[in-house]
């Protein structure tokens, strides 16, 4: 059954800016309720103002606090009832060499891009269980956001890639794990390539204690991100369009760029036949030659 939208409630987190924010106007569009959740709070007041003439709840919050979270649920439950739709949006990116990767900087990345997660899941959940329990109309989806790097593992983005691997294989167990035990909330992973967005960036809303000198291989993969980022076709509105059209149809796996799939076939076969994984820069020697001097320089 597809879902209607109008007054229902959407929770979205990273909810200040690019796709969440995107994905707000959508919903608002649809005649949702709307409750708002980012870690920086300029964004947040801005969107609150945007949003004013919009039924809306909003909190300042790191999702990677299972606290903070609860909090928001709790607030959630109290103001609207169990929400229908929860996008796990929040995510931040940090590359280089995977060794040169700091401890904070994995608590980092871990924390609000896969504990994010987790704790989405693990608090609305069972809200929208007990929704569909109460009222056989009731329909729930959740989306948790991934990214092509949680099917390929290109260089120089090590806890990038092993953080949103964990969201693609959290959110297919999800899949199979409420079809266990409901026919009313699904769920679905979003894999978005390059949008542009302020992600390349988001080591703005770091606690400075946490952060060290970059290194050769950070400054190299950061210049890549915001250089991709930027030349992105598709924009956040783009996606979030997608993102809504896959949950009326219920589909679970959400790329935004199909094209980009021919690696993760290319990947699979080699698996399949024991090969060494490719040099994703085979195809490009001029790019290869520049990346490779620049480490090792």
């Amino acid at each position: 059954m597809s879902m209607d939208f109008k007054g229902k409630t959407a929770v979205i987190t990273g909810a200040g800016s690019g796709f969440g924010l995107a994905l707000a106007r959508l919903c608002a569009q649809e005649g949702m309720n709307l409750v708002l959740a980012d870690v920086q709070a300029d964004a947040l007041d801005r969107a609150n103002q945007e949003f004013a003439g919009v039924p809306h709840l909003s909190q300042r919050l790191d999702v990677s606090s299972g606290a903070e979270m609860a909090t928001l649920a709790a607030a959630v439950q109290q103001r609207f009832g169990a929400p229908h739709l929860v996008f796990n949006n929040a995510g931040v990116a940090f590359g280089g060499l995977l060794w040169e990767a700091s401890e904070a900087d994995w608590d980092w990345v871990m924390g609000v891009n896969l504990r994010g997660v987790v704790h989405g899941v693990r608090l609305f959940t069972p809200m929208m269980l007990a929704a569909a329990k109460a009222d056989p109309l009731y329909r729930g989806h959740i989306v948790n956001t991934a990214s092509m790097a949680g099917v390929l593992n290109p260089p120089l983005s090590g806890p990038y890639n092993v953080s949103k691997h964990a969201v693609v294989s959290l959110s297919e167990t999800l899949h199979h794990d409420l079809a266990l035990v409901t026919e009313q909330v699904h769920c679905s992973v979003l894999c978005p390539y390059y949008v542009p967005t302020g992600i390349a960036d988001s080591h703005r809303n770091r606690d400075p204690g946490t952060m060290t000198r970059a290194t050769a291989s950070q400054r190299v993969s950061h210049a890549m991100a915001q250089k991709a980022v930027s030349s992105g076709k598709l924009s956040a509105e783009d996606i979030a369009a997608m993102v809504l059209a896959s949950v009326r149809e219920q589909r679970f796996w959400i790329f935004s760029h199909p094209h980009a799939l021919e690696g993760l076939l290319r990947n699979a076969e080699d698996q399949v036949r024991g090969l060494n994984p490719a040099d994703p820069f085979a195809a490009m020697p001029e790019l290869n030659a520049q990346i490779r001097g620049a480490l090792r320089a």
